[in-house]
């Protein structure tokens, strides 16, 4: 039995609700945001400010209670402020107005009053503007200095004082009711956009054989103009149903999932329809940072290669294709590729089994020299436990198909067409390799096929030949095919 992967990210069940925060993570831009509101209370109406939230919070999925139900309260209104000040939203605000500038005039500094007629702001895509100024984005600023007006700034400005509705962070405002005084720690849930994660995975080849070692790797990216120090942090993978915005209704199917918590620590279950891991420990995600964990590693996976050669170049949707299809050309554009996938079993036996998350598979070989060498990569979906993972890495350089039609036959009174081909592997390389030829039956769902090599009948519409090949030779397979109609 081949040695269990060692396992970073824990998986998190329905339990008790803690009060670190946390944060979960999601495939696709967003996240759900876990924090405490500490809250005094009055009997009546009490108006409640908190700072620290995101740039992109989604007002309309802010959900605060009190999860132990000590002080029952009520939500009579809620404001999101994501404006918070900055240099031009003060200049905007003291339009109008004159204030002083901090000016740099030789080796000293100088203070000059200045009268803001506009302040800069970004140029609207639906109002059409000079050319000049469509390089910066900004409409430039106009300022009355001594009398004269210029087009930028003259000198870091000082600003005398913050309105009273100002806010320097994007801030949620609340009217509580309560009908009776006291403290607690109200739990806050929003959901963000700007949070997302993919898996990675690298795998290495010895110089010969195919058992390889796979580490896997999670790059955490946090956009959303917050920094979140040392929280809990899961990470969800699955195709979690979220639609646009303006649509709320269906985003019940994510907000389901933002009071469940941890208790247990196990390897890996299933979360919903859904998998769901743990860093296992606080980690802190500045704004605008990626951060990178190894959250699988196993050393012993065993792998096959597969040379496929599917020479048939069909058009997309050809399964679609409307009746009989009596074009003899159809399918004739052979390609002389042959295709080179890695294979493995997703299992415990196998030195693996648990949920892989979809991200992308780099595969790397050891050289004579020691050194890796990359011999391909590609991404796979999310993959389940116990199933084969097959990953298409290029093209084989010492492996040429071709395929030929020998016969066509369309019979003139009765519905039936019988064609015969002959698909020859030529191998260039030192070594007997086995290519898996795949032939589509591309004309009508009902086909008879003769051949005296052995073949897989694959589905309705498809068969395959397996085909060995010498060093330096060629080999080839034939068939015919009849349909009747």
């Amino acid at each position: 039995m081949q040695p269990s992967p060692c396992l970073f990210f824990l998986f998190l069940c329905a339990g008790s609700l803690s009060a670190r925060p946390a944060i979960t993570v999601y495939n696709h831009n967003f996240g759900v945001v876990r924090d405490t509101v500490p809250l005094e209370l009055e009997s009546g109406i009490n108006e409640v400010r908190y700072t620290g939230v995101t740039t992109q919070l989604e007002p309309e999925s802010v959900v605060l209670r009190d999860a132990t139900g000590a002080i029952p309260f009520s939500v009579l209104e809620q404001s999101y402020r994501g404006d918070p000040l900055d240099e031009p939203r003060l200049l905007e605000l003291y339009e109008g107005k004159t204030i002083s500038f901090l000016k740099q005039v030789g080796d000293k500094e100088v203070v000059v009053a200045g009268r803001i007629l506009r302040a800069p702001r970004p140029i609207s895509d639906r109002r059409p503007v000079q050319k000049w100024h469509y390089h910066s984005g900004y409409l430039d600023p106009i300022i009355e200095v001594e009398g004269a007006l210029v087009t930028a700034l003259p000198g870091r400005p000082l600003f005398p004082e913050l309105g009273d509705d100002s806010v320097l962070l994007p801030t949620l405002e609340w009217k509580l009711y309560s009908e009776e005084s006291g403290s607690l720690e109200a739990q806050l849930s929003y959901i963000t956009e700007g949070l997302s994660w993919q898996a990675d995975y690298n795998l290495v080849l010895p110089e010969q054989g195919d058992e390889l070692v796979l580490t896997g790797w999670v790059s955490i990216e946090n956009n959303t103009g917050k920094t979140f120090t040392e929280n809990t942090v899961k990470l969800v993978a699955g195709d979690v149903n979220k639609v646009k915005k303006d649509l709320p209704l269906e985003r019940s199917r994510v907000g389901q999932m933002l009071f469940k918590e941890s208790a247990g620590q196990v390897e890996s279950e299933k979360f919903d329809e859904f998998h769901v891991y743990r860093l296992p420990y606080p980690t802190t995600l500045h704004d605008r940072e990626t951060k990178q964990v190894e959250f699988i590693r196993s050393g012993a996976v065993s792998t096959t290669k597969r040379y496929v050669y599917d020479g048939a170049q069909l058009p997309y949707g050809w399964r679609s294709y409307g009746g009989v299809n009596q074009n003899q050309s159809y399918g004739h554009n052979d390609s002389p590729d042959v295709a080179i996938y890695r294979e493995f079993k997703n299992s415990q036996a196998n030195g693996l089994g648990l949920p892989l998350p979809a991200g992308r598979m780099r595969f790397y070989r050891a050289d004579a020299d020691k050194q890796l060498e990359f011999t391909g990569e590609n991404q796979i979906d999310h993959t389940p436990k116990n199933e084969l993972v097959r990953v298409y890495l290029g093209n084989a350089f010492d492996l040429v198909g071709e395929r030929k039609q020998t016969s066509f036959f369309k019979h003139p009174s009765r519905d039936l067409i019988r064609e015969s081909f002959v698909v020859e592997i030529r191998n260039r390389s030192e070594e007997t390799v086995t290519v898996q030829i795949v032939e589509h039956l591309y004309r009508w769902a009902t086909a008879k096929v003769e051949s005296e090599q052995a073949y897989d009948r694959v589905d309705a519409r498809t068969i395959e030949f397996p085909l060995t090949i010498a060093p330096n030779q060629a080999a080839s397979i034939d068939y015919t095919v009849e349909y009747v109609w």
